[in-house]
């Protein structure tokens, strides 16, 4: 599908975590076509100083109902705005950007084992991964990482998706592992699959690029494909202003239409 600049109906933008919200949309015409891993821009109401569009990830969508879910987090002045928005209409432009690959199919047809990596915010751009993986019977492991339990906002949806609990580390101990969730990382490459004993082929990870840094390399050790969700600071959203540029072995690349998913062994970190 074409880029579409669609006049979204606000439904409802609530509260889920601090200083984290997810605002539902009515979009017909970018639900029905959105696939994981790509993006929509949209305008903000009644914040005429910010003429530019922003981007946000897609966390989850329900093509029949027409209805897109946004994960946003108060970090700025636009953010911290948002969760005033109750009712009315955000222009938003998508689907924008490629999608995950997922792990290659082997020669028996049967699905490669997957390990999907989502730090902060940066697990729901995964979901929706997640959900092809599940539809596709392909086998998928998650972790999920925050700072604390109340921030694990992504936690009872990706519950409910894969039967358990995701492998979790909060980085204050409150809930699952306490620190960083790259140790979860090292051990379920070392150890294998939980869905599917045996060696991971596909690692696609998002969060903060310290993060999708580390596990890139860590999948690399273990010489395992890897993708990473590059989400850099946008002007335009349609690749004419570079503004969002991704250094790459193969060059300089625009986030926005040559990514955000990225290789991450083409990635020039």
């Amino acid at each position: 599908m074409s880029l579409v600049n669609e006049r979204a109906r606000i439904v409802s933008n609530d509260q889920i975590g601090p200083r984290l919200h997810v605002l539902t949309v009515e979009s017909p015409q970018i639900a029905s076509a959105i696939m994981p891993g790509q993006f929509v821009h949209m305008k903000v109401p009644g914040r005429n100083e910010n003429i530019l569009r922003r981007p946000f990830s897609v966390y989850a969508r329900d093509s029949e109902a027409g209805m897109l879910e946004v994960l946003y987090q108060e970090v700025g002045e636009l953010t911290s705005y948002m969760p005033t928005l109750s009712d009315g209409i955000i222009e938003t432009i998508g689907p924008i950007g490629n999608t995950w690959s997922g792990p290659a199919r082997v020669h028996d047809g049967a699905c490669g084992n997957a390990l999907l990596v989502g730090g902060g915010v940066g697990a729901a751009p995964l979901f929706l991964l997640a959900e092809s993986l599940k539809q596709l019977g392909c086998p998928f492991d998650v972790v999920l990482g925050a700072q604390t339990r109340d921030a694990l906002v992504t936690l009872r949806r990706y519950s409910d998706l894969i039967g358990c609990e995701p492998c979790c580390a909060t980085d204050d101990g409150s809930y699952g592992r306490s620190g960083f969730c790259m140790s979860l990382v090292e051990e379920r490459l070392d150890q294998g699959g939980i869905a599917q004993p045996g060696p991971y082929d596909y690692v696609a990870v998002c969060g903060p690029e310290p993060l999708m840094k580390i596990v890139a390399g860590m999948a690399h050790a273990a010489q395992v494909a890897c993708e990473v969700s590059m989400e850099k600071r946008m002007a335009c959203g349609i690749g004419a202003c570079l503004s969002c540029v991704v250094d790459t072995k193969s060059g300089k690349k625009r986030s926005c239409v040559d990514g955000p998913i990225f290789d991450a062994g083409e990635v020039m970190w």
